[in-house]
């Protein structure tokens, strides 16, 4: 069974994610604290496999409390449940080992489908120990790198695997609801003529649907959703 802390100032909060958490009988939740200091006490003296944390919470935020957890030679795996999306604090917890991140509030399939990830990694994790060698394809399935083979098309020339992940990763987290270019440049941070590129190759590889808008008061304007075909 694995071992989990939840990092959440907000009670009712962290007694839902406890509640999802436990939801799945692989996973146990140990404790709740309402900041990371209290949860670097603890640790001191526990060790964890899973760690779900809100970035804001009082007297430590997200990335320092994972600086001073690495500090102390521990490294178990993070979820981010929480309600900090901006581009640059997503980036920026994902280059510190971040496993998956849940923007709130989000419905409890996504939630569930991060724990799976997380089961999934471990059970790789734990037959590539028995192993004197990995092969590239084992290598890949640890870091979740997809199988080449069975990849759609390149991207078109200009495009950008890192900025193409960040639009996805935007839209991802908003499955059901319809976005202007204008919208999700706002949200992401890039600009309009940026964005309308991206989301013209996920229009072309049916990642997406557009769609134009008259009820706009003025000039009709292109929306986009994900595809229902989607999985």
């Amino acid at each position: 069974m694995y071992k989990v802390i939840i990092i959440e100032d907000d009670p009712m909060v962290a007694s839902i994610n406890k509640q999802y958490v436990e939801l799945t009988s692989s996973f146990h939740v140990e404790a709740t604290f309402k900041n990371g200091i209290l949860a670097l006490q603890y640790l001191q003296n526990c060790t964890v496999d899973l760690i779900i944390l809100d970035y804001y919470t009082p007297q430590m935020n997200g990335d320092e409390f994972i600086d001073q957890l690495h500090a102390a030679g521990m490294t178990p795996a993070i979820i981010m449940v929480t309600s900090a999306n901006d581009a640059e604090t997503v980036r920026r917890l994902i280059s510190r080992g971040v496993t998956d991140y849940l923007v709130k509030p989000f419905e409890y399939d996504r939630f569930k489908a991060a724990l799976e990830r997380f089961v999934k990694r471990q059970e790789e994790l734990k037959t590539s120990a028995s192993a004197s060698d990995l092969g590239q394809a084992e290598i890949d399935r640890l870091f979740s790198v997809p199988d080449v083979s069975s990849q759609s098309a390149p991207l078109t020339k200009g495009l950008n695997e890192r900025t193409l992940g960040l639009i996805r990763l935007f839209l991802s987290e908003h499955p059901e609801e319809v976005w202007s270019s204008e919208q999700i440049s706002e949200q992401v941070h890039l600009s309009r003529i940026t964005v309308r590129r991206y989301l013209n190759y996920l229009v072309e590889t049916n990642e997406l649907v557009s769609m134009i808008d008259y009820q706009t008061g003025g000039r009709p304007s292109i929306k986009y959703r994900y595809s229902v075909t989607v999985q």
